[in-house]
């Protein structure tokens, strides 16, 4: 393994990319330690936002008005501002009055790391609802009128076909918000959590070599974001709804 870090590094260097810092074992291991953040952070957040989407649609879509209007109020919120700008708002305004409220930092359990995935799971969140709002209307109405006249109530026609419905309609919408969020993981550095391009920024700051590691990043994005549009095409094609459309 050494002797193989050795030739990449020399091959590395001689088209003129600086891998040298992988020879070091501390600076190496500092420098992974970013990929499985990365991964916890992507997981974490792509996971929450799909249980807030659905239950933010539901509200959304509540014959009550003061259920949907705070809803609709956060979505437009949500939607018409930066995630850089929600991000810092959570983490240097909400963060300090969590502070304040508990008696001091050291008390606080919300870590950086924690309003990372608390925004980017509430912020794509919103949009899967909105997504799925659309989806909802998708529905024929003869569908949920045939449900009523079976005896569904309406939660149960919102619960147990509409929303199923909805989120097979919307999944176009909905991976590529999934996509957005797996990129949107590198806001984190902006807060100092260590995924992988703050630990890259680490490096970069002592090295000097930004082209090297901007490679590296984009190599994992790329993946991290294939590999999820991939799995979106194959549910959209397991999930198609037969004669739909045509």
């Amino acid at each position: 393994m050494p002797d193989l870090l050795s030739a990449f590094v020399a091959a590395s260097h001689r088209i003129g990319l600086d891998y040298a810092f992988l020879l070091d074992p501390f600076e190496r291991a500092s420098w992974l330690s970013g990929f499985p953040v990365t991964l916890e952070l992507a997981f974490s957040a792509v996971l929450a936002s799909l249980l807030i989407g659905p239950l933010l649609a539901a509200l959304l879509v509540s014959r009550r008005p003061w259920l949907a209007a705070p809803v609709r109020a956060l979505i437009e919120l949500t939607r018409n501002t930066p995630v850089l700008v929600q991000l810092f708002f959570a983490f240097y305004v909400v963060n300090l009055l969590v502070n304040a409220v508990v008696g001091g930092p050291e008390h606080n359990p919300l870590t950086a790391f924690a309003w990372v995935v608390a925004v980017l799971s509430l912020h794509y969140g919103a949009l899967h609802a909105e997504a799925l709002r659309a989806g909802i209307e998708a529905v024929p109405a003869t569908l949920g009128e045939a449900a009523l006249s079976l005896g569904f109530s309406r939660r149960r026609l919102l619960w147990h076909i509409e929303l199923p419905l909805a989120f097979r309609f919307a999944l176009p919408s909905l991976t590529n918000n999934l996509v957005n969020l797996v990129k949107a993981t590198a806001l984190g550095s902006a807060i100092a959590v260590s995924e992988v391009t703050y630990s890259s920024l680490m490096v970069w700051t002592q090295h000097d070599n930004v082209l090297a590691l901007m490679l590296f990043i984009f190599l994992v994005y790329g993946v991290l974001t294939w590999g999820v549009a991939r799995l979106g095409r194959h549910l959209e094609r397991r999930w198609r709804i037969a004669g739909y459309g045509h």
